[in-house]
């Protein structure tokens, strides 16, 4: 019996949730589910988007899987993924990118899994607001200390990228490499203008890379890299990279694959490890039951891995890629011009059981 912290976040959070949790259990997996309520409507009802009772929940737990959680844009509260992965140092955000037979694709075959750092970075959350005292003293530092000026009603993000976290990273995104046979790391970054940021990521990134002879390692500047996953995204297999590089290179690469609906994630530390969908809460289409479920589901895929119960794993996602293949049950995502004739959510679900209980 597995005890897990299930959050099902808002939106459509509640009812993708439900879906997936009767599909792991149709694994045959023992889970006793530890629910916590997080998100928007945990704001307006406790003051918070994030009580300390699910970081409780998660600490005592040491696993969770999570449904979206809607984040304001530009004002309100700060993100709920954010304060999880800082509150619990879950320092590596794993999102596999694999494409599935049967979806009307330009690609066919890429398995690319990203390696995203979780703490560091414009993510850090160190921001001076603009017209604020301890801004313009901060605008007033670096004016004198640099040859920079700075406008004085600007706002300020700071970005800061250490040699602990780099290595730390890295060093995750080899091993992981090295476990699951992968040929090759690709370290990505903007060091030809970020000298002393991107810079030290760069250069503490080499340095891993030499304790690890066995897998090629290279590295790409930001801009190429987008473009080169577009031209041919056959030619790379883990990408690690800093946090903002990372989360919008997580989103190109779900692109290349079918979107959003297909891309699971987990935030992993040394000693706890969240699961969740990446997509977003998507508010309008609440209740509607007509959102993909299979990111989350496949996000259970890799909580069922870290438990150690891969031949429940196995045999789920073999069941989630016949599913797809056949093309029948299918969202309205992943259908052709968003067919009137798409599954439910639920109607995906309850076609993954069967497949699943017809997997050997």
């Amino acid at each position: 019996m597995h005890k897990i912290t299930l959050i099902p976040g808002d939106g459509v959070g509640p009812e993708i949730t439900e879906v997936v949790t009767s599909i792991l259990e149709a694994t045959g997996v023992e889970f006793q589910w530890d629910i916590q309520d997080a998100g928007e409507d945990v704001y307006v009802q406790e003051g918070t988007p994030l009580p300390q009772r699910v970081i409780d929940s998660i600490k005592k737990n040491k696993v969770a899987i999570k449904g979206p959680v809607t984040t304001p844009v530009g004002k309100g509260f700060r993100s709920v993924n954010v304060t999880l992965r800082q509150e619990l140092d879950l320092y590596c955000c794993l999102r596999p990118c694999k494409t599935f037979k049967g979806l009307d694709l330009k690609y066919d075959n890429i398995d690319i899994i990203i390696v995203r750092e979780n703490n560091e970075d414009l993510y850090a959350g160190i921001e001076f607001e603009r017209g604020k005292a301890e801004t313009l003293e901060l605008i007033n530092f670096i004016n004198s200390k640099t040859r920079k000026s700075i406008r004085i009603d600007s706002g300020i993000s700071l970005k800061p990228i250490s040699v602990y976290g780099t290595e730390r990273i890295v060093t995750f995104a080899f091993d992981y490499a090295r476990k699951h046979n992968r040929r090759k790391v690709t370290a990505v970054h903007k060091a030809n203008i970020m000298k002393h940021s991107d810079g030290l990521f760069l250069e503490v990134a080499r340095g891993v890379a030499n304790k690890y002879p066995d897998i090629e390692f290279e590295d790409r500047i930001i801009d190429n890299m987008c473009m080169q996953l577009v031209q041919k995204p056959e030619l790379y297999d883990v990408l690690v990279l800093p946090n903002l590089y990372g989360d919008i290179v997580s989103d190109l690469a779900a692109g290349l694959i079918g979107g959003l609906g297909l891309a699971p994630g987990a935030n992993l530390g040394e000693q706890f490890a969240v699961f969740e969908a990446t997509h977003g809460s998507a508010p309008k289409y609440k209740g509607l039951n007509k959102m993909n479920p299979i990111a989350m589901t496949l996000s259970g895929v890799m909580m069922l891995r870290h438990l150690g119960e891969n031949q429940a794993a196995e045999r789920l996602e073999k069941a989630i890629a016949e599913v797809i293949q056949e093309g029948v049950y299918l969202t309205y995502d992943l259908k052709p011009s968003n067919s009137s004739n798409a599954a439910s959510t639920t109607q995906m679900g309850v076609e993954v059981i069967r497949k699943l209980n017809n997997v050997a």
